[in-house]
């Protein structure tokens, strides 16, 4: 009955260790997936001011679509979640045209697609 036990527990200690080093990946992966959507927003941020400043400096613009697809560019090497593969999907996509209307001399281009799939990245990556 005692060695049951000890055996037991044995499994139990090696159950709890397995899902606790499970467990400190996926939170791994959920603070890299947080600190970037954090720098995803931070990039929008700035795209969105440098926009309303483009006459002064129309640089600062490609700055901010660049910082942004650097960003994208981490996500997309950490997710094999559906949802946030989806929202960096519709970023990128977002982030293409505001930068083709940038480059087509549009002072002010709609930033919609790229605020909305920005929130749905901080939504998917909030715990």
């Amino acid at each position: 009955m005692a060695s049951r036990r000890r055996t037991a527990a044995t499994i139990a200690a090696v159950l709890l260790t397995f899902t606790g080093a499970a467990g400190c990946g996926a939170l791994d992966k959920a603070l890299d997936c947080v600190q970037t959507a954090d720098a995803i927003a931070t990039s929008v941020s700035k795209l969105e001011q440098a926009i309303s400043t483009a006459a002064d400096d129309p640089t600062q613009a490609e700055e901010a679509l660049n910082d942004i697809d650097t960003e994208l560019d981490k996500l997309k090497d950490k997710t094999d979640n559906a949802d946030l593969s989806k929202a960096v999907e519709d970023l990128d996509s977002g982030v293409g045209t505001v930068r083709e209307a940038v480059e087509n001399g549009d002072a002010t281009p709609d930033l919609t697609p790229v605020t909305d799939a920005a929130t749905e990245i901080g939504k998917v990556c909030t715990p």
